[in-house]
């Protein structure tokens, strides 16, 4: 039911856009129409679904993607890469470049290579905007039923086939229902494509053949668990034959793929994004049966610790690290967990050899600052943040923290400006405009009393009926 009330939902906004941006006299969807309507899509995916913001995760899938990319031709959209905390087989593209992949599809992957055929083909789709065709070529249906249609595909390739056939039929469009997948001829061509760029980028292509071997032979497992996939990227044996045909008319020398970084966000997404049993069984017998390999003593680690098994945890990142010392998001999960455990020392120490590898994971600078402000280092506390906070906006936890500095350092106009921008970032307005109003008592400063009517005037503006 729930997945159904998330269609209809997505029906409606559709309805809403498709309204606004599609004229009833000529719907043609140009470039800037496909990247406003992304803009809403983007908010109906980031509201119903779990988008993983993790460090390593997100850096890794976007240096992937942007690798593939500039393979192409100069391209009209940004693109973005995303994976979602999901256990279906499942990755789907959104028009003006924005690409997902599902968290359980990437755990069913083994190498770089076949994360990459995904990509590939998945851009693939955007290059050709075959979402935006299939829309195009609807032209001739009425608005709701356009709609409808929009949503089915979305949903179709983003979630739950059932789902986007109840919002098909909902809006009489079930003899679109042929719309709800990609077509025969949009799949060889974004294959094409695809193995292109792969090669291109420095791949040999074999991972988009194996993958799609992988998703195939799920056929037989049920109606239920057939991969989502499936559904909405035919992956038909003419289809693997042709892909099989290319490769060996095309056989290049095969590049040199640096497995480590591949083989670290794979541990990272069983081991933090997985089922909690099944990752525990696998990093027991893998440790078990390979005590020298780090990665498997990294996820082992870090299942021990989403279990609370801290000691244990710190013990196996400990045997990790010995290979790979400097390893920053290593360091900062160590680091991490010694603050959870209260060994704030230690946190602090191990933090600060992370902080002064890497500079671009937010989280190394958070637990840095949580650390020092639990030591009665207060002042240097607050740099952390506000440093963090200059480079990392869209990082409310260090609002709050900083907020919370500031009061311990009884310094209140500022402990209360920092509070009220954390709420505000939250819309939790009543809690906004309480800290703001008090921050506007105390402070002095002219320039933040004018930033602090600002923002006071916005929530006040957020309040008003509609």
């Amino acid at each position: 039911m729930q997945v159904i009330r998330k269609a209809f939902l997505l029906c409606f906004i559709l309805i809403f856009i498709v309204n606004i941006l599609v004229p009833k006299e000529a719907l043609c969807i140009t470039i800037q129409e496909e990247e406003e309507m992304s803009r809403e899509v983007m908010k109906v995916i980031i509201k119903h679904y779990e988008v993983i913001n993790d460090p390593l995760i997100v850096n890794y899938i976007n240096q992937m993607g942007q690798k593939m990319v500039s393979a192409l031709p100069p391209q009209p959209f940004d693109y973005h890469f995303y994976v979602i905390k999901n256990d279906e087989y499942n990755a789907f593209a959104t028009p003006a470049g924005h690409v997902f992949v599902n968290s359980g599809l990437l755990e069913a992957m083994e190498n770089e290579e076949e994360l990459a055929g995904i990509l590939g083909h998945e851009i693939a789709h955007v290059v050709c905007r075959h979402i935006s065709q299939q829309i195009e070529r609807s032209k001739k249906i009425g608005i709701a039923t356009l709609a409808g249609v929009a949503a089915g595909i979305l949903l179709g390739i983003g979630g739950s086939a059932a789902a986007a056939q109840a919002v098909t039929m909902g809006s009489a469009a079930a003899g679109q229902s042929v719309q709800l997948s990609y077509s025969r001829e949009d799949e060889f061509q974004a294959d094409q494509i695809g193995l292109i760029s792969l090669t291109k980028a420095g791949y040999s292509g074999e991972g988009l053949l194996t993958m799609l071997k992988k998703l195939w032979s799920r056929r037989w497992f049920g109606p239920d668990q057939i991969p989502t996939y499936l559904t909405t990227h035919p992956a038909t044996e003419e289809r693997m034959a042709n892909i099989d045909t290319w490769l060996e008319q095309n056989k290049k020398i095969q590049a040199h793929i640096d497995a480590y970084n591949f083989s670290r966000v794979h541990a990272r997404i069983v081991a933090v994004y997985g089922d909690k049993s099944v990752a525990l069984r696998k990093f027991e017998a893998e440790v078990k049966n390979h005590p020298e390999d780090s990665l498997a003593q990294y996820g082992y680690g870090l299942i021990l610790a989403r279990t609370g098994d801290r000691k244990d945890a710190i013990n196996h990142l400990k045997k990790a690290l010995v290979k790979n010392a400097f390893d920053p998001y290593m360091l900062k999960d160590l680091g991490q967990i010694y603050f959870l455990d209260g060994r704030y020392q230690d946190a602090l120490n191990t933090l600060e050899s992370a902080a002064s590898i890497s500079s671009n994971d937010p989280e190394v600078f958070f637990y840095l600052g949580r650390a020092q402000m639990e030591l009665g280092r207060l002042q240097e506390a607050a740099v952390t943040f506000e440093e963090l906070i200059e480079k990392n906006h869209d990082y409310p936890q260090a609002f709050y923290s900083l907020g919370e500095t500031y009061g311990k350092m009884e310094r209140l106009d500022e402990a209360h400006y920092w509070l009220g921008v954390y709420y505000k970032k939250k819309d939790d307005v009543k809690n906004a405009a309480f800290h703001l109003k008090r921050a506007l008592e105390l402070t002095g400063d002219p320039d933040k009393r004018e930033k602090i009517k600002k923002m006071l005037k916005e929530i006040h503006g957020k309040k008003r009926p509609s």
